[in-house]
């Protein structure tokens, strides 16, 4: 452990320590000599706590929201467990993506074709000259609902359950902290990029929710550096990063996963970064 902080015994910090559990910062509260003694285990950490704390002491505000949180309906012990009433876009969201599932008989059947960004059977797609025009012309048909629809295919229960808890997790927070106005935004934005991005690289033939779950990963972590106010673990974002990496080589094909809507992972995690860059963070 290392010390970072001493203060007066007068000073409650038990919201701030709640604080810093919920954001995954170990770290002790001792007593010596008449005061109290801040402890971090990693000294990494230091630098952004000490301005936590900085703002903790002085803005009364900040300090009655923080010490909120244990009170607050979405937080169950310092923790993130909202409820669907608290999250209804992202809920609306994952319950489209399952009814799909069904409806598309995990992207086998005919009405599968009309949610991939071109029909596949309408359209000649193997190079990229012939995916751009067939692109250009199914736009200019007015089926715009294509930029967005492959989201909702999915391919596994597995693939489905997965994305669709990373959505609730992530997605959840964004409505909360930032509004339904930002997640409509983020997952209009990531989607487009995530799937066009996909459909110029490799074709109509792929789908999920996974390019939006990337952007929505890449903006919280990004504009959490602006204003922390998300929950999850730092090291989800590693594992996230590395998993995309590994998508790139053919291991995934040698394990038997199959090949991955890698260029979607990219697409969408880039368009959350760059929406988190652009886009103010909510007061």
């Amino acid at each position: 452990m290392y010390r970072v902080k001493q203060l007066e015994t007068t000073e409650n910090l038990e919201g701030f320590s709640r604080w810093l559990t919920g954001q995954g910062v170990r770290h002790q509260i001792t007593e010596e000599g008449g005061s109290q003694v801040l402890w971090l285990e990693n000294p990494e950490h230091a630098e952004p706590v000490l301005v936590a704390l900085e703002r903790f002491l002085t803005e009364p505000e900040l300090r009655e929201a923080v010490n909120r949180m244990d009170r607050s309906p979405v937080f169950v012990g310092g923790r993130w467990q909202p409820s669907p009433r608290h999250a209804p876009v992202v809920l609306g969201i994952v319950v489209m993506a399952v009814v799909m599932v069904w409806l598309t008989a995990m992207g086998r059947n005919e009405f599968a074709a009309a949610m991939m960004v071109v029909d596949p059977r309408a359209f000649d797609w193997m190079s990229m000259s012939d995916r751009v025009s067939a692109l250009a012309q199914s736009l200019g048909q007015g089926q715009v609902w294509r930029l967005i629809t492959p989201d909702f295919l999915h391919f596994s229960w597995t693939h489905i359950i997965f994305n669709g808890v990373m959505m609730w997790f992530l997605g959840s927070q964004v409505e909360w902290f930032d509004g339904r106005g930002r997640l409509i935004t983020l997952f209009l934005a990531t989607s487009i990029f995530s799937n066009g991005l996909q459909y110029l690289v490799s074709g109509p033939l792929f789908g999920g929710l996974s390019g939006v779950v990337y952007g929505i990963l890449g903006y919280c972590w990004l504009s959490q550096r602006k204003a922390p106010r998300f929950h999850f673990p730092p090291a989800l974002v590693t594992f996230a990063v590395i998993w995309m990496v590994v998508g790139f080589t053919p291991l995934t094909e040698m394990v038997g996963l199959g090949r991955m809507a890698n260029e979607a992972h990219l697409g969408g995690f880039l368009a959350g970064v760059v929406a988190a860059l652009v886009l103010p963070v909510r007061k």
